[in-house]
C-alpha cells in the first residue's frame, strides 16, 4: 500500500511485543525479571501441518527430553508470529514458565496467512456453523489437535488451549466445534463483539486510534508492520486528518479489508452480528477459564461476555472466571504488583499463574490434584485482596444504591429535591477542541508506551476542564465497597442532532499521601464507557437526537470489585469527546460518520440535569458488612 510523502516500514520489534496479543508483553518489560532458557529442555520440530482442502500452517512442537510420561498437548495459536528471529518460541521463557514446570507438550501454531502459515488471512473470520465445507479457526484447530495425535508420539490423547486477546478469540473459536480430544481451554481477554464492547467499537462509538493503527499492522502485510506518524503526538496528527474519509483518500485508499468494514458497516448490521461470538456459545462444550483485568485497555468486555453468556447453561460446572487488576494481558508474565503508579500490594500476576492457571490445566489434562478453583476469583482493588464468589456478580448481600449529581458538583447518595428549569450544568462540546483520553502528547497506540497504561492515568489532567463536568462526594467516613455492574442514568440535552456520551466512575484518594506524595489527591478511574447517542435506542437503526430535549441515557460501566476507602472520594465525569481514542461525533446526525465531511462537526451546547425530575445518577451496586 502506497503512501504520500511517508513510508511503511517492518517492526521487528513489534513481533516480540506482540506474540502472545497485542500488548501483553509490555507489562513484562515494565516488571523485567532474569529468565533461564527454557527452552533448552525440549525437542523441537517445526512442521507444516496440513488442514483440510490443502492449507498447511506453520507449529512449533516442543517436547520435553525428560518426560516420564505420556504428556498433553497444550496449544496455542496466534496471528503475531510464535517464534522470534532466531526461531525460538515467545512463550516458553516469558509466560509460560510455571506451565513448563508442570511438564506439557507445547504447540505454537501461526493462523493461517500469518508469518510463515499458507492460507489468506481474515480479520476475526465468522464461523458458518451451516456450511460443513467452511473453514475457519474452529475446523483449524480441530484439524491441528487430530494431527497432532496421530503424529506427535508420547501423547496422553488430550489436548489443552490457551490464548491471551486474538489469541483468546481463537480459544473460543475452538471450543465451538470442539475436537474430541480438546479437554480443557483458557480463553483469556478475548474480544466478544466487536460493533458493542471490544477493540474497534464502544456502543457504536468508533475506536479511532486503534482501528486505524490495528488494521494497518495486520492487513498490510502477512507479518507485523508498523504506521509511522510524522508526528509523536498522535492528537495532533488525527485532528489534522480532519473527517474518517480523509484516512482512506491519503493512506488507505481502499487496502484495508477491516477499515474498508468499519466504512461500509457504520450500524450493528449482519457483518457484526456474524462477527459476535456471544449467538455461537449455546452452552460451555469444554472447561473454560475466563481471565479479564480490570484495566483492559482493549477487551475487557469481552471475556466478561463470553462468561455471562456460557454460565446460563453451564449445567456441568465448566465456566469459570477469575478477573486481577491488571491491563491487557497484564497476568501473563512479571510480578503484577502494580500498574502504572497504583501499587496492588502483592505479586497478582505471579499468583495467578501459580495459583489459577497451572493447577487449572493440571487438573484437567493430568488429573492432577483436586479444582480449587471458585466460580469467580476477582481482585478487589483499593483493599487489595483476592475475593471467591459462587457467582458473578454476587447478588447475595448486594445494596443497588444510586449516586446523584447535584449543584455545585456535589455527588450524594441522597436523591435531589430540586425541580427548577435551571437545575443542569452544561458545557460547550466542540469537535475541533476535543478532549483528549490520556496525557499529551500521545504516542502511538503501538509500540507507543503509554497506551498500556492510559486507564490509570490520574484524571486531574482533564478534571477542571471547561467541556468536562465533575460531581464529588465528601470525604468518605467508611468503605464504599463496590461489586457488581455499574450503571450511569443520564438525563441530558444537546443542542445537535447527535453526541457521545462518556461517563467515568473515578477514586479520588486523600490529599495527604505521607510515604508516596505524588498520590495526594491522585484520580483513579474505576469504570467508565461511551455511549453514542444515535443508537440509543438500538444499534442495529440509528436515530438523530432531538435537539434540546433532555433524553435519558443508560451508559452500562460493567462490572468491577472496588472499595473506596476511608479519607477517599467518589468522583463522576461526564465529556463529551474522548480523542483519539473514540473518533469525533460530528454532533450533527449524518447516515455515515465515516463519510462526514467537514462541514458536518459542528459544536454543541450540551447539558446534564441533576433535578427531582431528572435525577442524573450513577447505580452502584454496594456490599454489606
Amino acid at each position: 500500500m502506497r503512501r504520500r510523502g511517508r513510508r511503511w516500514y517492518v517492526c521487528f520489534a513489534m513481533a516480540a511485543l506482540l506474540a502472545v496479543g497485542v500488548a501483553e508483553l509490555l507489562p513484562a518489560r515494565q516488571e523485567k525479571e532474569p529468565r533461564a532458557d527454557l527452552e533448552r529442555g525440549f525437542t523441537k520440530q517445526e512442521v507444516m501441518i496440513p488442514m483440510r482442502y490443502g492449507v498447511r500452517l506453520h507449529t512449533g512442537i516442543y517436547a520435553p527430553k525428560k518426560a516420564r510420561e505420556p504428556l498433553p498437548f497444550l496449544l496455542t495459536r496466534t496471528p503475531y508470529g510464535w517464534a522470534d528471529d532466531k526461531g525460538r518460541s515467545r512463550f516458553l521463557n516469558s509466560g509460560y514458565r510455571e506451565l513448563v514446570q508442570e511438564g506439557y507438550i507445547f504447540v505454537f501454531q501461526d493462523v493461517r496467512g500469518r508469518y510463515q502459515s499458507q492460507g489468506q488471512f481474515v480479520m476475526f473470520r465468522a464461523h458458518d456453523k451451516n456450511n460443513p465445507k467452511a473453514v475457519d479457526e474452529s475446523t483449524d484447530t480441530y484439524d491441528t489437535i487430530e494431527w497432532l495425535l496421530k503424529n506427535v508420539p508420547k501423547n496422553n490423547g488430550r489436548a489443552g488451549v490457551l490464548g491471551i486477546s486474538y489469541g483468546g478469540w481463537l480459544t473460543v473459536m475452538a471450543m465451538l466445534d470442539p475436537h474430541p480430544a480438546l479437554k480443557a481451554a483458557s480463553e483469556q481477554a478475548s474480544p466478544a463483539d466487536q460493533f458493542l464492547g471490544d477493540d474497534f467499537h464502544h456502543n457504536g462509538a468508533f475506536r479511532l486510534s486503534y482501528g486505524w493503527e490495528y488494521s494497518s499492522m495486520m492487513e498490510t502485510s502477512n507479518i507485523n508492520f508498523h504506521f509511522e506518524f510524522d508526528r509523536y503526538d498522535t492528537y495532533q496528527w488525527y485532528l489534522e486528518q480532519g473527517p474518517l474519509a480523509n484516512l482512506n483518500k491519503k493512506y488507505a485508499q481502499g487496502k484495508l479489508p477491516t477499515w474498508n468494514a468499519f466504512v461500509e458497516h457504520p450500524d450493528y448490521d449482519p457483518f457484526w452480528q456474524k462477527q459476535a461470538v456471544p449467538p455461537y456459545l449455546e452452552r460451555p462444550t469444554v472447561p473454560n477459564l475466563n481471565v479479564a483485568g480490570w484495566w483492559d485497555q482493549e477487551d475487557f468486555y469481552g471475556p466478561l461476555k463470553i462468561y455471562e453468556t456460557l454460565e446460563r447453561n453451564d449445567s456441568k460446572h465448566l465456566n469459570y472466571l477469575v478477573v486481577g487488576p491488571w491491563n491487557h494481558g497484564g497476568w501473563f508474565a512479571g510480578p503484577g504488583r502494580k500498574l502504572g503508579r497504583i501499587d496492588f500490594g502483592s505479586e497478582t500476576g505471579n499468583y495467578f499463574r501459580e495459583k489459577a492457571q497451572a493447577p487449572w490445566f493440571a487438573y484437567w489434562l493430568k488429573d492432577k490434584g483436586k479444582l480449587g478453583q471458585p466460580e469467580a476469583l476477582t481482585f478487589q482493588t483499593g483493599a487489595n485482596k483476592w475475593e471467591s464468589y459462587d457467582e458473578w456478580p454476587p447478588r447475595r448481600n448486594i445494596a443497588e444504591r444510586n449516586l446523584y449529581f447535584h449543584r455545585s458538583g456535589r455527588l450524594s447518595f441522597e436523591s435531589p429535591q430540586e425541580n427548577g428549569e435551571q437545575e443542569f450544568d452544561s458545557y460547550v462540546s466542540d469537535p475541533a477542541h476535543p478532549v483528549p483520553y490520556r496525557h499529551r502528547p500521545i504516542g502511538s497506540t503501538y509500540p507507543g508506551p503509554g497506551w498500556p497504561t492510559w486507564l490509570v492515568e490520574d484524571q486531574r489532567f482533564v478534571h477542571l476542564r471547561p467541556d468536562v463536568l465533575s460531581w464529588e462526594t465528601e470525604v468518605l467516613k467508611e468503605s464504599v465497597v463496590v461489586t457488581g455492574d455499574i450503571v450511569a442514568h443520564l438525563f441530558a440535552s444537546t443542542s445537535g442532532t447527535d453526541s457521545d456520551w462518556i461517563a467515568k466512575l473515578i477514586d479520588v484518594y486523600p490529599e495527604e499521601s505521607p510515604t508516596d506524595p505524588p498520590m495526594g489527591g491522585y484520580q483513579l478511574m474505576i469504570a467508565d464507557e461511551v455511549l453514542r447517542a444515535r443508537f440509543r435506542n438500538g444499534f442495529t437503526r440509528p436515530e438523530p437526537v432531538p435537539a434540546d430535549q433532555v433524553v435519558e441515557y443508560a451508559i452500562d460501566l460493567h462490572p468491577n470489585n472496588h472499595a473506596f476507602l476511608p479519607g477517599h472520594r467518589i468522583m463522576v465525569q461526564v465529556e463529551s469527546t474522548w480523542f483519539p481514542v473514540i473518533d469525533r461525533n460530528p454532533q450533527t446526525f449524518v447516515p455515515n460518520i465515516y463519510t462526514a465531511t467537514e462541514a458536518d462537526y459542528r459544536p454543541a451546547t450540551q447539558r446534564v440535569y441533576r433535578s427531582k425530575r431528572f435525577p442524573s445518577h450513577v447505580r452502584l451496586p454496594v456490599a454489606g458488612r
